[in-house]
Protein backbone atom coordinates (compact mmCIF):
# COMPACT_ATOMS: atom_id res chain seq x y z
CA UNK A 1 0.00 0.00 0.00
CA UNK A 2 1.20 3.85 -0.46
CA UNK A 3 0.01 7.08 1.12
CA UNK A 4 -2.75 7.72 -1.50
CA UNK A 5 -4.39 4.15 -1.12
CA UNK A 6 -7.16 5.39 0.94
CA UNK A 7 -7.65 7.67 -2.02
CA UNK A 8 -9.71 4.86 -4.01
CA UNK A 9 -12.50 4.46 -1.74
CA UNK A 10 -13.44 8.23 -2.13
CA UNK A 11 -12.78 8.18 -6.32
CA UNK A 12 -15.22 5.68 -7.43
CA UNK A 13 -18.56 7.58 -5.97
CA UNK A 14 -21.07 9.53 -7.29
CA UNK A 15 -19.70 12.44 -5.77
CA UNK A 16 -16.54 12.73 -7.24
CA UNK A 17 -17.98 11.56 -10.41
CA UNK A 18 -20.40 14.03 -11.18
CA UNK A 19 -18.30 16.95 -10.49
CA UNK A 20 -15.44 15.77 -12.88
CA UNK A 21 -18.37 15.32 -15.52
CA UNK A 22 -19.65 18.80 -14.49
CA UNK A 23 -16.03 20.17 -15.05
CA UNK A 24 -15.89 21.58 -11.38
CA UNK A 25 -12.37 18.75 -11.04
CA UNK A 26 -11.92 17.02 -7.86
CA UNK A 27 -8.88 17.13 -5.69
CA UNK A 28 -9.35 13.18 -5.33
CA UNK A 29 -8.91 12.38 -8.90
CA UNK A 30 -6.43 15.06 -9.23
CA UNK A 31 -4.16 13.55 -6.29
CA UNK A 32 -4.22 9.90 -7.82
CA UNK A 33 -3.90 11.27 -11.43
CA UNK A 34 -0.61 13.19 -10.74
CA UNK A 35 0.62 10.89 -8.05
CA UNK A 36 0.69 7.44 -9.97
CA UNK A 37 1.72 9.22 -13.85
CA UNK A 38 4.51 11.65 -14.64
CA UNK A 39 2.92 13.24 -17.60
CA UNK A 40 -1.06 12.93 -16.94
CA UNK A 41 -1.47 15.76 -19.20
CA UNK A 42 -1.04 13.64 -21.92
CA UNK A 43 -3.37 11.16 -21.46
CA UNK A 44 -7.27 11.08 -21.66
CA UNK A 45 -9.25 11.10 -18.47
CA UNK A 46 -10.58 7.61 -19.59
CA UNK A 47 -6.71 6.31 -19.86
CA UNK A 48 -6.24 7.22 -16.61
CA UNK A 49 -9.50 6.10 -15.38
CA UNK A 50 -8.93 2.69 -16.43
CA UNK A 51 -4.75 2.54 -15.68
CA UNK A 52 -5.95 3.80 -12.22
CA UNK A 53 -8.84 0.53 -11.66
CA UNK A 54 -6.04 -1.93 -12.80
CA UNK A 55 -3.76 -0.19 -10.30
CA UNK A 56 -6.23 -0.33 -7.43
CA UNK A 57 -6.85 -4.28 -8.85
CA UNK A 58 -3.59 -5.05 -7.88
CA UNK A 59 -3.11 -2.86 -4.85
CA UNK A 60 -6.41 -1.65 -3.24
CA UNK A 61 -9.34 -4.26 -4.10
CA UNK A 62 -12.10 -2.28 -1.96
CA UNK A 63 -15.15 -2.94 -1.97
CA UNK A 64 -16.65 -0.55 -4.98
CA UNK A 65 -13.79 -3.24 -6.68
CA UNK A 66 -16.19 -6.27 -5.48
CA UNK A 67 -18.86 -4.64 -6.07
CA UNK A 68 -17.73 -4.01 -9.64
CA UNK A 69 -16.57 -7.05 -9.97
CA UNK A 70 -19.97 -8.96 -9.18
CA UNK A 71 -22.30 -6.58 -11.35
CA UNK A 72 -19.75 -7.35 -14.71
CA UNK A 73 -19.78 -10.80 -13.90
CA UNK A 74 -23.28 -12.00 -12.15
CA UNK A 75 -25.76 -9.22 -13.97
CA UNK A 76 -24.22 -8.64 -16.99
CA UNK A 77 -22.18 -12.19 -17.78
CA UNK A 78 -24.90 -14.51 -16.18
CA UNK A 79 -27.73 -12.59 -16.27
CA UNK A 80 -29.12 -9.44 -18.28
CA UNK A 81 -30.61 -6.71 -17.13
CA UNK A 82 -33.54 -7.27 -18.95
CA UNK A 83 -34.43 -10.25 -16.60
CA UNK A 84 -32.61 -9.41 -13.34
CA UNK A 85 -32.01 -6.44 -11.32
CA UNK A 86 -29.42 -5.52 -9.36
CA UNK A 87 -30.04 -3.28 -5.71
CA UNK A 88 -27.01 -1.90 -3.48
CA UNK A 89 -26.68 -0.40 -0.45
CA UNK A 90 -29.95 -1.77 1.15
CA UNK A 91 -30.98 -0.99 4.93
CA UNK A 92 -32.36 -4.27 6.34
CA UNK A 93 -32.52 -4.14 9.77
CA UNK A 94 -29.09 -2.84 11.72
CA UNK A 95 -27.29 -4.15 8.64
CA UNK A 96 -27.15 -2.75 5.08
CA UNK A 97 -27.06 -4.89 1.84
CA UNK A 98 -23.88 -4.19 -0.42
CA UNK A 99 -25.45 -5.85 -3.32
CA UNK A 100 -28.39 -7.88 -4.21
CA UNK A 101 -29.69 -9.73 -7.43
CA UNK A 102 -33.30 -10.19 -7.76
CA UNK A 103 -34.60 -12.26 -10.98
CA UNK A 104 -36.90 -15.33 -9.76
CA UNK A 105 -35.11 -15.18 -6.43
CA UNK A 106 -33.21 -12.78 -4.45
CA UNK A 107 -30.00 -13.34 -3.42
CA UNK A 108 -27.71 -11.01 -0.68
CA UNK A 109 -24.30 -11.07 -1.36
CA UNK A 110 -22.45 -9.65 1.91
CA UNK A 111 -19.08 -8.11 0.35
CA UNK A 112 -15.41 -8.76 2.89
CA UNK A 113 -13.49 -7.46 0.60
CA UNK A 114 -9.38 -7.64 0.92
CA UNK A 115 -9.83 -4.54 3.30
CA UNK A 116 -12.64 -5.33 5.87
CA UNK A 117 -13.37 -7.93 9.08
CA UNK A 118 -15.40 -10.38 9.87
CA UNK A 119 -16.48 -8.24 13.04
CA UNK A 120 -20.23 -8.06 12.27
CA UNK A 121 -20.83 -10.74 9.60
CA UNK A 122 -23.10 -13.03 12.07
CA UNK A 123 -25.02 -10.62 12.55
CA UNK A 124 -25.51 -8.83 9.31
CA UNK A 125 -26.37 -12.34 8.04
CA UNK A 126 -28.78 -12.87 10.55
CA UNK A 127 -30.18 -9.02 9.61
CA UNK A 128 -30.72 -10.64 6.13
CA UNK A 129 -32.90 -13.65 6.38
CA UNK A 130 -35.51 -11.87 7.88
CA UNK A 131 -35.63 -9.97 4.89
CA UNK A 132 -34.19 -12.33 2.41
CA UNK A 133 -33.94 -16.18 2.16
CA UNK A 134 -31.15 -16.23 0.03
CA UNK A 135 -27.60 -14.71 1.42
CA UNK A 136 -23.99 -15.50 -0.06
CA UNK A 137 -20.58 -14.10 1.51
CA UNK A 138 -18.00 -12.82 -1.17
CA UNK A 139 -14.51 -12.82 -0.46
CA UNK A 140 -10.72 -13.34 -1.29
CA UNK A 141 -9.15 -16.46 -1.94
CA UNK A 142 -7.40 -16.02 1.97
CA UNK A 143 -10.66 -16.10 3.56
CA UNK A 144 -12.34 -19.29 2.00
CA UNK A 145 -11.29 -22.05 4.23
CA UNK A 146 -12.26 -19.57 7.21
CA UNK A 147 -15.32 -19.05 5.74
CA UNK A 148 -16.51 -22.16 5.05
CA UNK A 149 -15.96 -23.83 8.23
CA UNK A 150 -18.07 -21.22 10.28
CA UNK A 151 -20.80 -21.98 7.39
CA UNK A 152 -20.19 -25.38 6.85
CA UNK A 153 -23.85 -26.33 8.27
CA UNK A 154 -24.99 -23.09 6.75
CA UNK A 155 -27.45 -22.26 3.91
CA UNK A 156 -25.30 -19.21 3.86
CA UNK A 157 -23.38 -19.23 0.15
CA UNK A 158 -19.68 -18.32 -0.12
CA UNK A 159 -18.22 -17.09 -3.24
CA UNK A 160 -14.34 -15.92 -3.96
CA UNK A 161 -12.71 -13.06 -5.52
CA UNK A 162 -9.43 -14.45 -7.13
CA UNK A 163 -5.79 -13.19 -7.53
CA UNK A 164 -7.24 -12.81 -11.51
CA UNK A 165 -10.10 -11.03 -10.35
CA UNK A 166 -12.61 -13.72 -11.61
CA UNK A 167 -15.09 -15.47 -9.13
CA UNK A 168 -13.74 -18.74 -8.76
CA UNK A 169 -15.61 -21.82 -10.01
CA UNK A 170 -13.80 -24.61 -7.26
CA UNK A 171 -13.50 -22.41 -4.15
CA UNK A 172 -17.64 -22.09 -4.04
CA UNK A 173 -20.81 -22.98 -1.86
CA UNK A 174 -23.87 -22.22 -3.37
CA UNK A 175 -26.62 -20.41 -1.25
CA UNK A 176 -29.64 -22.53 -0.08
CA UNK A 177 -33.10 -21.21 0.60
CA UNK A 178 -33.75 -20.52 4.09
CA UNK A 179 -37.17 -18.44 4.29
CA UNK A 180 -37.66 -19.66 8.54
CA UNK A 181 -36.38 -16.30 9.60
CA UNK A 182 -38.64 -14.13 6.91
CA UNK A 183 -40.73 -11.71 8.59
CA UNK A 184 -43.38 -9.02 7.74
CA UNK A 185 -41.77 -6.75 9.58
CA UNK A 186 -38.52 -6.38 8.08
CA UNK A 187 -40.15 -7.22 3.88
CA UNK A 188 -42.19 -3.78 4.79
CA UNK A 189 -39.46 -1.68 6.00
CA UNK A 190 -37.97 -2.40 2.25
CA UNK A 191 -40.30 -0.64 0.46
CA UNK A 192 -41.13 3.05 -0.23
CA UNK A 193 -44.35 4.61 0.59
CA UNK A 194 -45.34 4.41 -3.27
CA UNK A 195 -43.96 0.76 -2.99
CA UNK A 196 -46.10 -0.53 0.12
CA UNK A 197 -49.21 1.28 -0.60
CA UNK A 198 -49.14 -0.17 -4.27
CA UNK A 199 -48.73 -3.73 -2.63
CA UNK A 200 -51.77 -3.47 0.18
CA UNK A 201 -53.69 -1.86 -2.37
CA UNK A 202 -53.02 -4.71 -4.86
CA UNK A 203 -53.89 -7.44 -2.54
CA UNK A 204 -56.88 -6.28 -0.23
CA UNK A 205 -58.24 -3.61 -3.42
CA UNK A 206 -58.13 -1.29 -0.46
CA UNK A 207 -55.69 1.22 1.24
CA UNK A 208 -56.48 1.95 5.32
CA UNK A 209 -58.33 4.46 6.43
CA UNK A 210 -56.41 6.56 8.75
CA UNK A 211 -54.50 10.12 9.08
CA UNK A 212 -51.07 10.94 7.80
CA UNK A 213 -49.44 10.47 11.63
CA UNK A 214 -50.83 6.77 11.55
CA UNK A 215 -50.69 5.96 7.65
CA UNK A 216 -47.85 4.02 7.99
CA UNK A 217 -48.72 1.71 10.77
CA UNK A 218 -52.39 1.43 8.93
CA UNK A 219 -50.67 0.15 5.84
CA UNK A 220 -48.27 -1.76 7.60
CA UNK A 221 -51.23 -3.44 9.61
CA UNK A 222 -52.40 -4.57 6.37
CA UNK A 223 -49.43 -5.70 4.74
CA UNK A 224 -49.05 -8.17 7.83
CA UNK A 225 -52.21 -9.95 6.90
CA UNK A 226 -50.66 -10.90 3.61
CA UNK A 227 -49.72 -14.16 3.56
CA UNK A 228 -45.82 -14.38 4.65
CA UNK A 229 -45.30 -16.04 0.79
CA UNK A 230 -47.43 -14.12 -1.26
CA UNK A 231 -45.92 -10.95 0.91
CA UNK A 232 -42.33 -11.83 0.13
CA UNK A 233 -42.89 -12.34 -3.93
CA UNK A 234 -44.61 -9.50 -3.87
CA UNK A 235 -42.26 -7.32 -2.40
CA UNK A 236 -39.44 -8.83 -5.00
CA UNK A 237 -41.21 -8.10 -7.83
CA UNK A 238 -41.71 -4.75 -6.68
CA UNK A 239 -37.98 -4.14 -5.48
CA UNK A 240 -37.18 -5.56 -9.15
CA UNK A 241 -39.09 -2.71 -10.80
CA UNK A 242 -36.41 -0.39 -8.95
CA UNK A 243 -34.56 -0.27 -11.81
CA UNK A 244 -34.87 0.68 -15.56
CA UNK A 245 -32.12 -0.07 -17.79
CA UNK A 246 -31.04 -1.26 -21.11
CA UNK A 247 -28.48 -3.48 -21.84
CA UNK A 248 -26.77 -1.34 -24.39
CA UNK A 249 -26.55 1.74 -22.04
CA UNK A 250 -24.50 -0.04 -19.40
CA UNK A 251 -22.53 -2.49 -21.82
CA UNK A 252 -21.60 1.27 -23.43
CA UNK A 253 -20.04 2.32 -20.03
CA UNK A 254 -16.48 0.89 -19.45
CA UNK A 255 -15.91 -1.57 -17.06
CA UNK A 256 -14.47 -0.15 -14.61
CA UNK A 257 -17.26 2.29 -14.20
CA UNK A 258 -20.68 0.14 -14.68
CA UNK A 259 -21.64 -0.24 -10.90
CA UNK A 260 -21.32 3.17 -10.87
CA UNK A 261 -23.67 4.41 -13.95
CA UNK A 262 -25.74 1.94 -13.06
CA UNK A 263 -26.31 2.63 -9.53
CA UNK A 264 -26.21 6.43 -10.14
CA UNK A 265 -29.62 8.16 -8.35
CA UNK A 266 -28.31 11.83 -9.50
CA UNK A 267 -28.61 13.17 -12.71
CA UNK A 268 -25.18 14.36 -14.09
CA UNK A 269 -23.91 10.71 -14.65
CA UNK A 270 -25.41 10.15 -17.97
CA UNK A 271 -24.06 8.47 -20.85
CA UNK A 272 -23.17 11.30 -23.23
CA UNK A 273 -21.90 13.89 -20.05
CA UNK A 274 -19.32 10.46 -19.04
CA UNK A 275 -18.43 9.78 -22.64
CA UNK A 276 -17.59 13.47 -23.20
CA UNK A 277 -15.48 13.49 -19.89
CA UNK A 278 -13.49 10.12 -20.57
CA UNK A 279 -12.72 11.23 -24.27
CA UNK A 280 -11.09 15.22 -22.55
CA UNK A 281 -7.52 15.54 -22.08
CA UNK A 282 -6.54 15.51 -18.25
CA UNK A 283 -6.46 19.14 -17.35
CA UNK A 284 -6.14 20.01 -13.93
Amino acid sequence: MNKHDGLYNKLFTQKVFEALMSKKGHAVYQTLAEADFQQPHLLSNGEIIHKLYSQMSKCYRNEYFYQNTLLNTLLLGKHSVRTTTALSQVTVGKAVADFILINGKAVVYEIKSDLDSFDRLESQIEAYYHAFDHVCVVAPESSFSRLNTMFSNSPVGIYVLTARNTISTKQKKEPVADSSKLSHQALFKLLRKQEYEHVVYSYHGFLPEATPVFWYEACEALFSKIPLDQAYAMVLKTLKNRVSIQQEQIQAVPYSLRSLAYFNTGTALDAASLQSFLNQQYRR
